[in-house]
């Protein structure tokens, strides 16, 4: 259904509408009972009818923004069964009716109340009725229409920004591509050219154009410089009416920057520099600065900085300040004024990033000189090295020369030199050196084993200038001499089973040596010469520097024998060959079947013997007896005053005494009679031994009288002959050598036993001289106190 009006005339016309379905239809006929139909019918459903509408109207148009005193009339509704008796009224539904669309419900004319913008809302949907006013019934059915609001042109172009910012590179190309702006227009862009919008620049010529219809800025000149100017404001005009006189306008800013690029190469303000540098500054001393300008900005301002090949380039170095872009020129190696006084340096300064885009322009980079000058300073005295290592048997003899230290006044002064030695690296003062050549020797015996390495520190100064000194470290190194003889590593508890068999082993003995050969130790252990026959043990050697000890009979009786000492000879294979005598005490226990020891003491012998208590009481009482009286002898001997090495001239004694010995040293005058030297004819009966009891009585053997015998050396030889083959001879501590010299010696007698013969004192300092082997003789016999001792 639809109703066409025409506004000037106030005509309504009817038209017939087009064919509609059944249904509606039936609908429609029971709303309209005055509706005319004129069709072809059938049964009764299935009957096609067309229909002619009592009332249509076309949609009706309004110009918005009315500025007239009276309402605007916008058109008017009529049904043909309005007689115009007043009998029907017609009402207004929908979109705005009754506030923005009034109307006369007795003509169906309808105005607008209120000034309307299309911009707001562009059409309405309204529905009318006709009502009849005495029955209350609709002789129409309700019907839609629409008032559309019709455009002019009452909006200006708006951008949607007020203010825009753009960048584009310096040096772009014509037409450069800036940034685009767009501007929007309110009216309706499909009636006229309300809402039809032309781009134009009103600021920022030459530099920038605007492309009229997409509102693109683009670059209007080549090469623009952001060197020369950077910031630019440009102006752009959006304008509807297709750009034409009479149509409304808006505008907006553009910011627009250049941002730059690498197209300027460093370049430093001077072509020269002058620094100075005193020859002492150190690796690493900075100079000064030097800076090449770049009017670039950013990462196309960097700069680095290079030292080219030549002159002074091993001595100085050039270190690029990320911070200021300044290079800073430092000491690279040490300087020396005597060898070198100026520098020339080149130093380039180029870009880091470069822009392949404009190195036709040139080379990025500038080259400047630098020279150095160096100040002469008072040196302090260098060593030819830095650390000495000496090494020094420590045999050495006090006042011996070890090594020597040399240093030299840098300066052209050449100032003489004072060597000293810094006490506080030794404070034994076992060293010193000439302070004018620097020859380090020895002021005291040297001791590898307690002392293997000595550290000190040598101190050189200018004579002129003390303050001027410098200090190394040298470093002794005592290299070890074969001067201690091996000795058992541990005490040994050895203990033998009364029920042992032959060849078993009851101890492995190993020993130590204070000395460290550089080819290691090697250890021979053999028994001593006085007992090259043991009959109770053997010794043998291990070849590992171990020896163990093995029986040699068959059971062992702790009645008869409750201790054996068995000597063993020790000596090392270094040179000169050192020897000891370890004695090895071996108890003899009782032991189970397995060789576990139960008992050794002698107070388990005596229990198992059956003693009373009163006799074990007794046997303690004589016991502490004796203890008494051994430690009241012993210390009346030590108060006994000692006797004289030499008592007369007719009483005269050779000792030979070894330190090596655990013996009684250079006062031990027992170890044999030298009256039997003297008396070929006196004769000595053999000894038993006292300290211990023999399991055999040996008989006595007589030795051949020698008296007929004037040779004293074949006395000697039978004498040692028969102590060698005596097993109970007593194991004296002190080795009693008998050597014979011969007669008619080339060689002068070092003795001094014939001394006292001579009417005046004889004069011994020249022992002094001899070195430290012989300081004890020098400590007896030298000097005046020795004299009168």
């Amino acid at each position: 259904m639809r109703t066409y009006h025409c506004l000037p005339l106030f005509i309504w016309m009817y038209l017939f509408h087009t064919v509609e379905t059944i249904p509606f239809q039936d609908k429609a006929n029971s709303h309209l009972p005055s509706q005319r139909i004129v069709g072809l019918t059938k049964d009764a459903d299935k009957m096609l009818r067309r229909t002619k509408r009592g009332w249509m109207w076309n949609q009706f148009f309004l110009l918005e923004e009315y500025t007239g005193t009276d309402t605007q009339y916008v058109g008017k509704l009529h049904t043909d069964q309005d007689n115009g008796d007043g009998n029907l009224k017609y009402i207004l539904t929908g979109d705005g009716a009754g506030s923005l669309f009034i109307i006369d419900e007795n003509t169906g004319d309808i105005h607008a109340a209120k000034k309307l913008d299309r911009e707001e809302k562009s059409l309405y949907i309204l529905r009318a009725k006709a009502i009849d006013r005495k029955t209350g019934r609709q002789v129409e059915p309700e019907s839609e229409f629409i008032i559309k609001i019709h455009d002019i042109n009452d909006n200006e172009p708006k951008f949607t920004k007020d203010l825009y910012t753009a960048s584009v590179p310096e040096m772009s190309g014509i037409g450069t591509s800036v940034i685009q702006v767009t501007a929007t227009d309110a009216d309706d862009a499909n009636y006229g050219n309300s809402a039809k919008v032309v781009y134009s620049i009103l600021q920022g010529q030459p530099y920038f154009s605007v492309d009229p219809e997409s509102g693109v800025i683009k670059t209007a000149l080549p090469d623009m410089s952001r060197e020369n100017r950077e910031q630019y404001q440009v102006v752009i005009q959006a304008k509807d009416m297709g750009g034409q006189m009479g149509g409304l306008s808006g505008t907006t800013t553009v910011n627009i920057t250049l941002t730059d690029v690498n197209n300027n190469p460093p370049r430093f303000p001077q072509s020269t520099y002058q620094f100075h540098s005193p020859e002492s500054a150190p690796p690493g001393t900075h100079l000064g600065r030097i800076k090449a300008n770049d009017p670039d900005v950013g990462e196309n301002a960097e700069v680095e900085y290079s030292i080219a090949e030549g002159e002074g380039a091993d001595m100085f170095d050039v270190i690029t300040d990320k911070d200021t872009q300044e290079g800073i020129i430092t000491v690279k190696q040490n300087l020396d004024f005597e060898k070198k006084k100026l520098y020339t340096l080149r130093v380039d300064a180029s870009n880091t990033h470069p822009d392949p885009r404009f190195l036709q322009l040139g080379p990025f980079k500038d080259t400047a000189m630098v020279k150095i000058s160096v100040e002469d300073i008072d040196e302090p005295p260098v060593f030819s090295k830095r650390s000495y290592l000496l090494e020094v048997d420590e045999d050495v003899k006090e006042g011996s020369i070890i090594g020597q230290i040399t240093a030299y006044d840098p300066d052209a002064m050449n100032n003489l030199i004072k060597y000293s030695v810094d006490r506080h690296t030794d404070m034994d003062r076992t060293f010193s050196i000439h302070s004018e050549n620097g020859s380090i020797f020895t002021l005291k015996p040297l001791d590898r084993e307690s002392s293997p390495w000595h550290n000190i520190t040598i101190t050189a100064a200018e004579i002129n200038n003390p303050k001027q000194s410098s200090h190394i470290p040298v470093f002794i190194r005592i290299l070890d001499i074969n001067d201690h003889a091996p000795e058992f590593a541990m005490y040994y508890e050895t203990f033998v089973c009364e029920n042992a068999k032959p060849g078993q082993l009851i101890q492995t003995v190993s020993v130590m040596d204070k000395d460290d050969p550089p080819r290691g130790h090697k250890f021979f252990f053999e028994p001593v010469p006085e007992f090259p026959l043991n009959p109770n043990f053997t010794i043998v050697d291990n070849k590992d520097n171990t020896a163990g000890i093995m029986t040699r009979k068959d059971g062992y009786n702790r009645n008869k024998m409750s201790t054996y000492l068995l000597p063993i000879l020790i000596f090392d294979n270094d040179y000169p060959i050192q020897s000891s005598t370890g004695t090895l005490t071996i108890r003899v226990c009782s032991c189970d079947s397995h060789g576990n020891m139960q008992s050794c003491t002698a107070e388990a012998l005596i229990l198992s013997a059956g003693l009373s208590t009163g006799a074990l009481v007794a046997i303690l009482l004589c016991v502490l007896i004796l203890l008494v009286l051994v430690v009241l002898f012993a210390a009346l001997k030590r108060q006994r005053k000692k006797e004289p090495l030499i008592i007369s001239k007719d009483d005269v004694r050779d000792n030979i005494v070894t330190y090596n010995d655990e013996g009684g040293g250079e006062e031990d005058t027992q170890a044999f009679d030298i009256g039997t030297l003297r008396n070929p004819e006196a004769r000595e009966d053999s000894k038993l031994r006292r300290d211990v009891m023999p399991e055999t009585i040996f008989q006595i053997r007589r030795t051949v009288p020698l008296w007929e015998n004037i040779d004293v050396q074949d006395f000697i030889h039978q004498r040692l002959k028969e102590n060698d083959s005596d097993p109970s001879a007593p194991p004296y501590d002190s080795l009693a050598s008998y050597a014979y010299e011969g007669n008619d010696s080339i060689a002068g007698s070092l003795s001094s036993l014939e001394s006292l013969t001579a009417d005046g004192n004889q004069d011994y300092d020249y022992l002094s001289d001899w070195g430290p082997r012989f300081k004890k003789l020098a400590d007896m016999y030298g000097g005046d106190d020795s004299d009168r001792d």
